[in-house]
């Protein structure tokens, strides 16, 4: 009769709500990889338009029993009310539930991407002091042309530490939900690493450079000097010659 039918249509639905719940909500994820976090966000919006297309089914349901009510005498009421009710309210909760693990898939993987985003700007920025390095490191010329080159170095280590706290915040984001937490530890550990190399090779061609300013505005200077001397020496004989001063008479410093 058309109490077992619509029992009959309640139950498959309730089925479907269940199996639905212990495979997308009650089933335990874990993301390793990026692959198995892309595919748990595609699982989730898949499962989660599914359930929204099931919506045409449970209004037919909810048509049907409301249709049979109208008609029947009070005594089924009850129970069959009773039924879809608990039918409605648990797909409401499905769909909402799906549809917030979604939600937060999307997030997450939004996050893992914003981290590799930052990761490739801060590693961009570390090849360009390691080619600065190489390029500072026989640096040929006289002070200005050094004082040049430490400039241009301490130009480019003049980088907001922003792209950092950025990286160690999103990364504390996704392990501290257990969020591919390997491989985020490697590479963090792998970018933190040579971070902390090139600052310190940095530093020490920094100073490198600052001697080498200093040890060329000596010589500089000392040559300076000795030009000034020659000079004033040549200035010296000169004025000899002009006045025809015979060579006895030159003073032997002179010579």
């Amino acid at each position: 009769d058309k109490t077992v039918s619509l029992r009959k249509d309640l139950s498959e639905m309730h089925e479907w709500i269940t199996q639905a719940e212990e495979e997308y909500l009650e089933r335990d994820f874990e993301y390793k990889t990026p692959d198995e976090l892309q595919k748990a966000v595609e699982e989730l919006k898949r499962a989660k338009e599914e359930a929204l297309q099931k919506e045409v089914k449970v209004k037919l349901i909810t048509d049907s029993v409301n249709n049979f009510i109208a008609k029947a005498p009070p005594a089924a009421h009850e129970a069959l009310k009773k039924e879809l009710d608990v039918l409605i309210t648990s797909y409401q909760q499905l769909c909402s539930r799906l549809n917030g693990k979604w939600k937060t898939l999307e997030e997450v993987w939004a996050c893992w991407r914003e981290l590799l985003s930052y990761l490739d700007a801060e590693n961009k920025w570390l090849n360009e002091i390691e080619l600065k390095l190489k390029a500072t490191e026989n640096v040929q010329g006289g002070a200005e042309e050094i004082s040049e080159s430490l400039d241009s170095l301490e130009r480019l280590m003049r980088h907001p530490e922003d792209n950092r706290n950025q990286i160690r915040e999103l990364a504390q984001t996704l392990t501290d939900g257990g969020i591919m937490d390997e491989l985020i530890n490697e590479k963090l550990e792998r970018f933190n690493s040579r971070w902390e190399e090139l600052q310190q090779e940095a530093v020490r061609r920094q100073k490198s450079l600052e001697q080498s300013i200093q040890s060329a505005q000596e010589t500089d200077k000392t040559l300076r000097l000795i030009q000034e001397s020659l000079a004033a020496i040549d200035k010296q004989l000169s004025a000899y010659a002009a006045d025809r001063v015979d060579a006895a008479q030159v003073p032997q410093e002179a010579l």
